[in-house]
């Protein structure tokens, strides 16, 4: 498998991470390099974790996680979409307990956005294509791309304010029901 492949495939998954990424921007939480660059982090970092673990866990494994994986998915973005559309509509704003870069928030949201990278490991294991460089490229690119879009939903989060809260809360419950609907009508 080239690099046009592979990097193909990380652009695909990291679209969730950057759709995330552009809501999770509006919030005020991620003010400044460390929250941002945590966030970007955790979510590349996640993005290559799971494809090594599906590649380690091989094809046994498959059938059992392939039938409830989206649901899992769906579950923890409309939780976080919820508190942050909650978050915007409440006029004190400080209904979301804290930022998404940090405990349970970010590490929801990691595994949310890279779920799908399993499966692309389980893939990878049954080619027999060597998984190293596919990780590092899935990693970066996913990094990368999240970095990119936390900084566009910051700059929309100062010209929108709190309605971009709201705004990012919704992409995060659709793109949940995007991956519901994709797994429902395979």
């Amino acid at each position: 498998m080239g690099f046009v492949e592979i990097f193909l495939i990380a652009v695909g998954l990291a679209m969730d991470a950057f759709a995330v990424s552009l809501g999770a921007g509006t919030t005020r939480y991620l003010q400044g390099p460390r929250p941002v660059f945590r966030l970007s982090f955790h979510f590349g970092l996640f993005q290559a974790l799971m494809p090594t673990l599906g590649w380690l866990a091989g094809s046994n494994i498959a059938r059992f996680i392939a039938s409830f994986d989206h649901w899992v998915a769906l579950g923890l973005l409309t939780f976080v979409g919820a508190r942050m559309i909650r978050s915007g509509l409440d006029p004190d704003g400080e209904v979301l307990a804290g930022d998404p870069s940090r405990g349970a928030t970010l590490v929801m949201l990691a595994i949310a956005t890279s779920i799908d990278a399993f499966a692309v490991g389980l893939s990878l294991a049954m080619l027999a294509v060597p998984i190293l460089y596919p990780v590092v490229v899935i990693g970066v690119v996913t990094g990368c791309l999240s970095l990119l879009a936390l900084l566009a939903g910051h700059r929309l989060g100062k010209v929108f304010g709190k309605r971009m809260e709201v705004v990012g809360g919704l992409i995060l419950i659709g793109i949940g029901v995007r991956v519901v609907v994709s797994h429902l009508v395979r």
